[in-house]
């Protein structure tokens, strides 16, 4: 946990104005369809801070933030997998590339992505309905 939650001015300063107007355009997209806890933290040795959206005791995905830069991490488990897998034509070959290409851990497959824009997501969205149904209306 932060002692100290970053602000608009802070984060904006941080990510830059662009990436800062794409970090509140996911946000929204996210909280839109979901209603879940909103957790910040420090963002480990790569990130200067996470932000996670939990429900549950689980977690839904992650923001994170560094100096002109950001992460939009989900982590699949086995059976989000296979899932994937069965939809897969219907994600961009960007997201198939990243999918691909990201570690698989005893808890899943970490896969990061680095938006610079929305362009995204609408696959975003598709891999986080894998994970958990949107509980909002």
């Amino acid at each position: 946990m932060l002692d100290t939650i970053p602000g608009t001015e802070e984060l904006t300063a941080l990510l830059g104005k662009s990436l800062y107007d794409v970090w509140n355009q996911l946000c929204a997209f996210i909280n839109k369809q979901y209603d879940m806890d909103c957790l910040w933290g420090k963002g480990g040795k790569a990130w200067n801070y996470e932000y996670k959206y939990r429900r549950g005791g689980k977690t839904l995905c992650a923001l994170y933030a560094k100096e002109h830069g950001m992460g939009f991490m989900v982590i699949l488990g086995k059976d989000e997998r296979l899932k994937f897998e069965a939809e897969r034509e219907n994600f961009s070959k960007e997201v198939q590339k990243l999918y691909d290409g990201a570690q698989t851990y005893h808890d899943g497959k970490w896969i990061m992505f680095e938006p610079v824009d929305i362009s995204l997501f609408d696959d975003f969205m598709k891999l986080l309905r894998i994970k958990r149904k949107p509980n909002r209306k």
